[in-house]
């Protein structure tokens, strides 16, 4: 199993790298998450889940562990393939997906393209209890339990905003300064948007 690569970054695009160890060039899958992280410069780390099939060798991308852990357990859910846990971790971070899980929001893993209601039901019945020390409980707090996040999305949604992108420019300003007010955060966020 090839679990981790070291090497130059070669070329990339939202869905694909590739890495260049010692002449070998690696391609490699990436969701959207491990897109926005990619360092600038060329020498990289990146954390892999190889998948064998019957047809293909198929190498995934993750620049933190914690991504890799979730895609992981994904993956030993019924019904979800590489590309839909790749998918969801496009569509939300890995704090988001845990989050969704523990609080048994179906709403938000339906939301993702190519997960119906019934996949969506069996992700939190089969990862509720493997998902629990994953993220560190802090990580947790700061993106649920925050009244001042879940109000700023719901003004921003009414106004006609992207809830995906809303969210991304939220936790960012909370992350900066995670007791700012409501009205405060909706003004910074339009700025952004």
């Amino acid at each position: 199993m090839i679990t981790q690569l070291n090497g130059r970054l070669v070329s990339k695009t939202p869905t694909t790298i590739v890495v260049d160890c010692n002449g070998v060039g690696y391609e490699v899958n990436i969701s959207l998450n491990t897109y926005g992280q990619l360092p600038e410069d060329e020498l990289i780390c990146i954390y892999t889940h190889m998948q064998v099939r019957e047809d293909a060798q198929n190498l995934y991308g993750f620049m933190e562990k914690v991504e890799r852990s979730v895609f992981r357990l994904l993956l030993s859910v019924s019904g979800i393939g590489a590309n839909t846990a790749r998918m969801m971790l496009s569509s939300m971070n890995p704090q988001e997906v845990v989050q969704a899980i523990q609080t048994d929001n179906v709403a938000a893993i339906q939301a993702v393209k190519g997960i119906g209601a019934k996949t969506a039901q069996r992700v939190i019945v089969d990862l509720r209890d493997k998902v629990t020390g994953i993220i560190a409980d802090e990580e947790i707090a700061l993106v649920s339990n925050n009244t001042q996040r879940d109000e700023a999305l719901s003004a921003l949604s009414v106004l006609g905003y992207p809830n995906k992108q809303t969210q991304k420019v939220i936790d960012r300003l909370l992350q900066v300064e995670p007791e700012m007010p409501v009205d405060r955060l909706i003004k910074n966020a339009l700025n952004k948007l």
